[in-house]
């Protein structure tokens, strides 16, 4: 009965439309207090889930990309792949994808990227005679990046749950980033190729583009900082998360002048405010988890998954088909507290390398950010253009199904996400 009642809190809330860390909280709160499970727990559970010393990189991140983006590096980072590729058919497409790789590198937020790229990108895309939808379809997509390319905040949430190394995470994730990001932008060409879609009229020369490119460099630094520190174990990626805030601090300051002492003020409210929404969910995802825990619930459902098959692989596309149609209605940390806490011992009973899953499963998730009706990133593009979520997400179809392909790749191939790692001495043979 326990168990009945939590699923039941839980799904009507959703229904009714509460936001899902309110859903998961409450639930569990009803739990609690229904069956006597102590209501003490609601308050240790609450504080235990986000003291965690790997969760602290969380808000430093967040407060570095807002940093950077104050700072105007997307406009950069932008001019130099335009100058760069904007005159070649689908140039300024391409533009969007690379633009959205590199600065999810530093965002670490789908719908922060979408919202930065797109203000930069959609006008000049539309001016250019690119459809609206599929120009806010090809940001949409391409931001999904920002959670599989380092540093990302998925990554270290599925450390934080399941103990693996978010070092590992991190350096892992890159390969299968770039993966996706070459074909995303390969799908973006062939289709602007098929609707005659060109960019700029005027190449840039080589001055121009050294320019751009020198403008743009801070911007490239930062992650290659980060990962550098990480890779050679200079510092850990909480650290480097800290040392990512005081980067972004001295660019925007000292090198753009585009933030004030005053305007520090702003970004830290902004950050402030995104940090807050991720650490709420967290609390309360953990305390739902925690009850799930108790009341049995995350056993029986380890028990039914791993009774529906022997074979490793199935069990695998089994998880990832549940894992992107969650991602349709529900936000990647909210699916990562809701579905890690049971899949764990599915893995350990499989004998499945966490760390390579983990790609996989933040792969999965990230897609989940451009499938309607709850795609995020979607949302965000269709308001910056002022068009129909379903017109976008029409567009984005060819995307999501190239990463879909990307997908069963890195399923089928574990060395793709490995590699690294293994290069690195973070994970063994």
């Amino acid at each position: 009965m326990d168990i009945l009642l939590l699923a039941l809190v839980f799904f009507i809330l959703m229904l009714i439309g509460l936001p899902i860390g309110t859903a998961l909280g409450a639930a569990a709160v009803v739990t609690v207090f229904g069956f006597n499970l102590g209501a003490g727990i609601i308050g240790i559970g609450f504080s235990s889930g986000i003291a965690s010393f790997p969760l602290l990189a969380v808000p430093f991140f967040i407060l570095a990309g807002v940093m950077l983006d104050k700072a105007g590096l997307a406009a950069a980072i932008a001019r130099f792949f335009e100058l760069l590729l904007g005159r070649v058919t689908g140039g300024l497409a391409m533009v969007a994808v690379f633009t959205c790789m590199l600065w999810g590198a530093l965002s670490g937020s789908g719908p922060a990227t979408t919202a930065a790229v797109g203000l930069i990108l959609l006008v000049p895309m539309i001016k250019h005679g690119y459809d609206k939808n599929f120009a806010g379809a090809v940001i949409a997509n391409s931001s999904d990046l920002s959670i599989i390319i380092p540093p990302s905040i998925a990554f270290i949430i599925y450390g934080s749950i399941t103990s693996v190394s978010v070092s590992a995470l991190f350096v892992a994730g890159v390969i299968p980033g770039i993966l996706i990001g070459i074909a995303t932008a390969l799908t973006a060409y062939l289709i602007s190729k098929k609707r005659g879609y060109k960019g700029i009229t005027r190449q840039g020369d080589l001055r121009q583009i050294l320019t751009a490119l020198k403008d743009a460099l801070w911007a490239f630094f930062s992650p290659v900082i980060i990962l550098g520190g990480i890779y050679t174990g200079v510092f850990t990626p909480t650290e480097a998360a800290v040392v990512s805030v005081f980067y972004s601090l001295f660019v925007a300051v000292f090198i753009y002048r585009s933030i004030t002492w005053a305007g520090l003020m702003d970004v830290l409210v902004d950050a402030s405010v995104t940090s807050s929404v991720i650490m709420f969910i967290v609390a309360f995802a953990g305390i739902f988890s925690w009850t799930a825990s108790v009341t049995g619930a995350i056993d029986r459902a380890a028990a039914f998954i791993v009774g529906i098959s022997p074979n490793a692989y199935i069990m695998i596309i089994l998880i990832n088909l549940l894992l992107l149609v969650l991602g349709m209605f529900i936000d990647a940390i909210s699916i990562s507290y809701l579905v890690m806490p049971i899949l764990i011992p599915v893995m350990k009973a499989f004998h499945i390398d966490p760390l390579w899953y983990g790609v996989i499963f933040v792969t999965a998730l990230a897609i989940g950010q451009t499938t309607p009706p709850v795609g995020v990133n979607l949302f965000t593009a269709a308001n910056l253009i002022h068009s129909d979520v379903d017109a976008v997400a029409q567009q984005a179809i060819p995307f999501v199904l190239v990463d879909i392909l990307v997908l069963i790749i890195l399923s089928v191939f574990p060395g793709l996400s490995l590699f690294l790692p293994r290069l690195a001495g973070l994970h063994g043979s």
